[in-house]
């Protein structure tokens, strides 16, 4: 069972919508209450990249900002967001002020005369990363197959009309057109591009790649051989060490937020 299936039909709509067009977008849901509130426990809201609230209500203009910076922050993050809008004075009986974040936890201040308290839970809901799988080799085959099973939008071919966070391209030719394949993947535009062969191999395609005039910078930030060394032997196990190589690439930025 989906998210959507929970909430209403015109959240659930408008959160199809916006996955269809490969917007992120984010839920926003009440989970506790203190004191007079306009919202209850259990209200819901879909709110755009930019914190604008879509569908759904939270409540009047006191939590409207929080929730916005909330919603903005989950989705830069790709992480949840958990925040408690109080008045000041409860907020210094914490011994916390607007903007500290504790055990998980982010506080503002709640400047309406309603004085009560409203802790809104922010889901970020971001569009399946992007992954170019260039050729036609056994290799390119098994991830292109693997891939979407990990919730990777497979192309074979960048797609600059949707723009991603952030774009991964696997070489994967295998000696059926190697240079023009790189000449596309640098050509991509900022991304994350891995090249499927060894350091040998790709060492004297990198001289072609800087006589045609490529930066030196992005020649050397392609990822050759692609993959974790796990031994892998078959196209299915060299298309499962790329992928591993691939989520690890993904999750880099949540791992270094939480050590």
């Amino acid at each position: 069972m989906t998210p959507t299936e929970f909430l209403s039909s015109d959240i659930a709509d408008a959160a199809q919508d916006l996955r269809a067009k490969d917007e992120p977008f984010a839920f926003a849901t009440i989970v506790r209450t203190v004191g007079l509130t306009a919202a209850k426990p259990g209200a819901k809201a879909l709110l755009s990249s930019d914190g604008t609230l879509v569908q759904g209500w939270l409540g009047g203009g006191c939590t409207r900002g929080a929730v916005k910076r909330a919603a903005v922050q989950a989705l830069r993050d790709g992480r949840p967001q958990l925040v408690s809008v109080a008045p000041e004075d409860l907020l210094a009986e914490k011994g916390v002020a607007a903007g500290d974040e504790v055990d998980g936890t982010r506080f503002a201040r709640n400047s309406c005369p309603s004085r009560g308290t409203v802790d809104i839970f922010i889901e970020p809901c971001l569009p399946a990363p992007q992954l170019v799988v260039l050729g036609s080799s056994p290799v390119a085959k098994a991830l292109s197959e693997l891939a979407p099973s990990f919730h990777w939008s497979v192309t074979a071919a960048p797609q600059k009309d949707k723009p991603r966070k952030k774009r991964f391209i696997v070489v994967a030719t295998q000696g059926q057109g190697d240079l023009e394949a790189l000449k596309t993947a640098l050509g991509a535009g900022p991304g994350y591009v891995a090249f499927v062969g060894s350091r040998r191999k790709y060492a004297a395609l990198a001289k072609k790649l800087a006589d045609t005039g490529l930066d030196h910078s992005a020649i050397d930030s392609v990822h050759a051989p692609a993959g974790l060394k796990l031994g892998a032997i078959t196209p299915e196990e060299i298309a499962l060490s790329i992928l591993a190589q691939l989520v690890q690439e993904r999750r880099a930025n949540a791992i270094q937020t939480d050590a």
